[in-house]
């Protein structure tokens, strides 16, 4: 397993991060545009069918307000979480507003979905959508906090579900988060994420290209360091599930950035044979020491 970046290296990669990100959050939709710039990807024909292609159902989308959806998705955490009535969850990393917005109807007026994101323009974007959300749904009961997913602004034990959609690649210290993950939950609280991992260590070429950090490709890790980083924090009934189709929808839409990952492959290869979006599920166990 890696070790941990110096804080050089860590704050680096952040102010590359947010600023990509803040550059998305005030052009607008960037995947009506050529240029690659946002996660997971960056023009297919547009972030509606992204989601559909990943399991978002078209209810979900038109009852979004406009704009949260940024395409930024691979995956639908939201689904795989099964959120219930009356919980409390946290979406980490909540850009515009997107998943916070579809978990805020899913938990009702008795729950709480709460969105963490260090990258202001995007915070002030997912509070602009509130007034439209709460217009629509008849709820109050979503927020959005200022923060790093290595520090979560949240209190220990405090919420029952944790959620991020193609995220925690951008973290320059995964094991800090995924610690941080355990402290927030509740005894017993559930993780589902969302995310990329590799199947194989991607060329050096791929990873020195910062479209391919912003993109969610240089960040990640092999899917069995995920799961060893989610069970030395502490947790337990750690399930991963990769998701081929991911990669090679974003292939079939001639996306930019992979277009460019492609041209640094060995030849015979495709981004698919070694990167695959993944779902994890994991669980808090009732028995967990305090921090």
């Amino acid at each position: 397993m890696k070790t941990a970046p110096n804080l050089e290296q860590t704050e680096a990669v952040r102010t590359t991060v947010r600023e990509g990100y803040a550059r998305i959050a005030t052009a607008g939709n960037e995947r009506r545009s050529s240029k690659p710039s946002c996660c997971c990807g960056s023009a297919p024909p547009s972030p509606e069918e992204v989601a559909r292609q990943i399991g978002y159902d078209a209810a979900e989308l038109a009852a979004l307000p406009e704009g949260a959806n940024m395409g930024l998705s691979c995956g639908n955490p939201a689904a795989l979480a099964a959120l219930q009535p009356g919980e409390v969850v946290l979406d980490l990393g909540a850009g515009g507003g997107f998943d916070v917005f579809i978990a805020g109807r899913k938990v009702g007026p008795a729950g709480r979905a709460i969105g963490v994101d260090m990258t202001p323009d995007m915070l002030a974007k997912a509070r602009r959508n509130i007034a439209a959300y709460r217009a629509h749904a008849g709820l109050d009961n979503v927020e959005f906090r200022l923060g790093e997913i290595e520090h979560l602004p949240m209190a220990n034990a405090s919420v029952d579900v944790v959620i991020s959609n193609c995220v925690l690649n951008l973290s320059p210290d995964k094991p800090q988060v995924w610690r941080e993950i355990a402290r927030v939950l509740k005894p017993g609280g559930r993780v589902a994420i969302s995310d990329l991992a590799l199947l194989q260590p991607l060329p050096d070429g791929v990873r020195d290209m910062v479209e391919a950090l912003v993109g969610c490709v240089a960040g990640a890790v092999l899917a069995s360091e995920t799961e060893a980083i989610a069970r030395a924090a502490g947790l337990t009934d750690i399930v991963l599930r990769p998701k081929a189709d991911y990669m090679k929808a974003m292939q079939a839409f001639q996306d930019p950035l992979y277009l460019k990952i492609v041209q640094q492959l060995p030849a015979g290869t495709s981004p698919a044979d070694f990167i695959t979006s993944l779902e994890v599920t994991a669980r808090k166990p009732k028995a967990f020491p305090a921090p």
